[in-house]
C-alpha cells in the first residue's frame, strides 16, 4: 500500500489531505510534535475507513523526522508522497526589528532544514522506485517578504529554493516536487479544506511548474 507522510498534520488541512489520499488507497503517516494529538487524529480517520498512524517528531530536532519516517515506512509501507506543511510558530511572525539571529536560525531549522531532513529520508526510496511526490505548503512570505513576518520571510524562501532545486534535479526521474502557496488562512479564502486537498492530489499526479498559487498573492494575507 502506498503511503503519504504529512509533516505538520493537524485537524484542518492535514486531515482533509489524509481523507483525500485515503480514498485513493493510501495509508497515512501523521507526523507532528504531540503524540496524543496525532493518535486522536489517526483514530478519527480510521473511523472514516482510512489507514492512519501517528508519529511524534519535532522538525527542528536532528534525527526526529528521519526516525518517524523510517517507522512509518516499516509499519505502513514505502513513503511515496511527502507533504511538508508544519505550521510556523507565532514567534516567526514578529517584526523584522525584533528578529534575532537565534530566532532566524530556529525559523530556518523549522522550514528549510526540516524539509531537507525529510526529503533525504524519503528520496532514496522514491528514486529507486522511479516515482513519488514531495509537496511543500507555504504562506505568502515564500514569494514576497513582509517586514512584520520576519521569521517566515527569511525561512520560507530558503525552503522554497531547496524545493525548486529538487524539482529541477529530479524532473527526469519520475519524482515530482511542487509547492502550493496559500497566502492566507484557508477558512477566510474562497476554497474549502477539501477543495485544497483536491488541489494537492492533483499536484501529486501532474507534472508541471514548481510553484502554484492557491489564489493571487494580492488577494490574501499570510
Amino acid at each position: 500500500m502506498p503511503t503519504i507522510a504529512i509533516i505538520g498534520a493537524g485537524p484542518g488541512l492535514g486531515a482533509a489531505v489524509a481523507r483525500r489520499f485515503g480514498r485513493e488507497g493510501f495509508s497515512v503517516a501523521l507526523v507532528a510534535r504531540d503524540q496524543a494529538k496525532v493518535d486522536a487524529l489517526a483514530t478519527g480517520l480510521a473511523e472514516a475507513g482510512v489507514t492512519a498512524r501517528g508519529y511524534a517528531a519535532d522538525v527542528r530536532e536532528p534525527g526526529a523526522l528521519e526516525s518517524a519516517l523510517a517507522d512509518a515506512a516499516a509499519e505502513l509501507g514505502p513513503v511515496t508522497v511527502l507533504q511538508y506543511s508544519p505550521l510556523p510558530s507565532r514567534d516567526y511572525l514578529k517584526p523584522v526589528l525584533d528578529l534575532t539571529p537565534e530566532l532566524a536560525l530556529e525559523a530556518l531549522s523549522f522550514s528549510a532544514l526540516g524539509l531537507i531532513r525529510a526529503a533525504r529520508a524519503v528520496l532514496p526510496g522514491m528514486r529507486a522506485a522511479g516515482e513519488g511526490s514531495i509537496v511543500l505548503i507555504n504562506g505568502g512570505t515564500s514569494v514576497k517578504a513582509r517586514h512584520d513576518f520576519a521569521g517566515t520571510s527569511v525561512a520560507f524562501p530558503a525552503e522554497s529554493a531547496y524545493g525548486e532545486m529538487l524539482h529541477d534535479a529530479l524532473a527526469d526521474e519520475g519524482v515530482r516536487v511542487a509547492q502550493l502557496v496559500i497566502p492566507g488562512a484557508i477558512p477566510k479564502l474562497r476554497y474549502t479544506l477539501d477543495e485544497v486537498a483536491d488541489r494537492i492530489w492533483d499536484l501529486h499526479l501532474e507534472d508541471g511548474a514548481f510553484r502554484s498559487m492557491l489564489i493571487p498573492l494580492d488577494e490574501g494575507r499570510e
